[in-house]
């Protein structure tokens, strides 16, 4: 059971007579640090396309829906507010306030699933490169011939997302997992182009020529991240195999540094130690001892996507710098991990919170969940997730319901 702390100290402590109701008050003025409060919820009914629809989000929170778009995916805010999602469609939307009104500012192909902005230009990311094209803030619409490649990626079948950011150095960032459970792909040396996959690169670009570099390796499939707001550090979602059955391994949260190994499809974190996969049967690249365990775990088959950083003075002062991630949630069912289960027993999609305590991962809590049915029919799926600059968290569903939804604090 869900109890809210102040309540719970109210009703322990007034029973105390004058010494309860003095401590009461000398605990109320200490300031609550992020990442220590367990969060209360409630049930909330709202319409989406005609259906009313049931969720349990925090207990002040409500949740909105807010527009239908095409198989949505990751999300971006522009400097001036704005509000842009790549997506499975091919279309690259922006969402100018109050964001229930999109408009596609291009239509390209080659999946473009997420974009991100520096000065003077849009970079969108797609299967075999980044792109980018001139774009000024509020600028409506983009000639399909104003993008133009600006460093090619791998592609290939399997994993085809790419998630590009720049950083807070101001350098491009992109992700890409490897094809399938145990593609023997690693962003090194010695292997070729199409088989450097598998990690975070980041681009070097000097005499106008750009190239990647490795920033980390060793994971399946990072395709969110970001950077914690007060360490500077960078964190990663990424998708476990599927070939270790239902319960195993699973789904990581992850602590990015330069040259940092991660050690698939080589190795896997069972949630107490790393083992060696007997599935990559080539020699490891780098050793057993070189592997970064993950800084918090999600339960395996839950297709962790989009994450985002809470900054200051956004949603409340319990979520500040702790990381938002979009459970999209696997096909997996139990027993096996194969398609042929019931759904019902399937993995629910569901929005968490990893909870930060100075700069350092601490747990994962619920956030908004009932996505799914009790019969595993899931009316919704989240994927990309982004802070606004009202303070509120948006996030997209790229199936069933496929659109932009907004949780709100209400004031």
């Amino acid at each position: 059971m869900n109890h809210d702390p102040l309540q719970w100290l109210v009703t322990r402590l007034v029973p105390c007579g004058r010494f309860g109701v003095l401590l009461l008050l000398c605990l109320a003025c200490v300031p609550v640090q992020a990442g220590t409060e367990a969060l209360a919820y409630e049930e909330q009914t709202l319409a989406v396309d005609g259906e009313n629809r049931t969720v349990r989000v925090p207990r002040g929170y409500r949740l909105e829906w807010l527009s239908r778009l095409d198989a949505p995916r990751m999300l971006t805010f522009a400097a001036n507010g704005d509000l842009f999602a790549g997506s499975k469609s091919g279309k690259v939307y922006r969402l100018p306030p109050p964001y229930t009104k999109p408009e596609v500012l291009v239509q390209v192909g080659d999946y473009p699933h997420s974009v991100a902005f520096r000065q003077g230009e849009i970079l969108i990311a797609r299967k075999d490169g980044v792109y980018r094209a001139p774009y000024r803030p509020d600028q409506s619409v983009i000639a399909p011939d104003a993008v133009t490649l600006l460093a090619a990626l791998p592609s290939g079948g399997g994993h085809d997302s790419r998630t590009v950011g720049v950083g807070p150095d101001g350098r491009v960032y992109a992700s890409l997992g490897i094809q399938h459970n145990c593609s023997e792909q690693y962003l090194g040396e010695g292997y070729p182009f199409d088989n450097r996959r598998g990690g975070v690169l980041v681009l070097r670009e000097s005499g106008g020529k750009a190239s990647w570099e490795p920033f980390a390796s060793g994971l399946r499939n990072p395709v969110g991240f970001d950077w914690q707001p007060q360490t500077g550090v960078m964190f990663a979602s990424n998708n476990g195999p599927d070939h270790m059955g239902f319960d195993q391994p699973p789904e990581y949260f992850s602590r990015l540094t330069a040259g940092s190994f991660h050690g698939m499809p080589w190795f896997q974190y069972d949630g107490k130690q790393v083992q060696r996969d007997t599935c990559a049967t080539s020699k490891p690249p780098r050793p057993l001892e070189d592997v970064v365990i993950p800084a918090a775990t999600f339960p395996s088959r839950n297709a962790p996507l989009g994450m985002a950083f809470v900054p200051k003075g956004a949603m409340d002062a319990r979520l500040e710098f702790d990381a938002v991630v979009a459970l999209h949630g696997s096909w997996g069912t139990q027993p096996s991990g194969g398609f042929l289960g019931r759904a019902a027993t399937r993995r629910p999609p569901k929005i968490v919170v990893v909870r930060f305590k100075d700069g350092q991962a601490m747990r994962v809590d619920d956030l908004v969940t009932g996505f799914q049915l009790p019969d595993g029919e899931r009316w919704a799926r989240p994927a990309g997730v982004a802070l606004g600059p009202d303070g509120a968290l948006y996030f997209s569903s790229d199936s069933d319901a496929n659109g932009l939804f907004r949780l709100k604090r209400m004031r």
